[in-house]
């Protein structure tokens, strides 16, 4: 966890998240560098837009969800082409979650 945290404080400086910077932070802390996953760090961070996943992450609220009913016969194509939409839609927000959880869990 060291190694994000020490890009978000990079970031949140407003310093370029590169090799130099993160081990400079992490040497600051007195935390002993691998070089192998400050690489990997700054290599999945390239693509990453730090600030929306921030926002996304704050601004997702956790609601539970209710158990599912049996569909009338009728209802029943109406209701499953709600529920593949919405699973598209669900698939699409979770791949970055699943993104920032994938470096998260590289480094923790």
């Amino acid at each position: 966890m060291e190694y994000v945290y020490a890009s978000l404080l990079l970031h949140s400086a407003g310093k370029e998240i590169n090799e130099e910077n993160v081990k400079k932070v992490l040497e600051a802390a007195g935390i002993q560098v691998d070089e192998v996953k400050v690489k990997m760090l700054v290599a999945a961070l390239k693509e990453v837009k730090i600030d929306e996943v921030i926002k996304q992450a704050t601004a997702a609220p956790i609601v539970p969800t209710a158990a599912p009913t049996a569909p009338t016969q009728a209802a029943a194509p109406a209701e499953e082409k709600k529920e593949e939409e919405k699973k598209e839609e669900e698939k699409e927000e979770v791949s970055e979650e699943e993104i920032a959880e994938g470096i998260a869990s590289l480094f923790g």
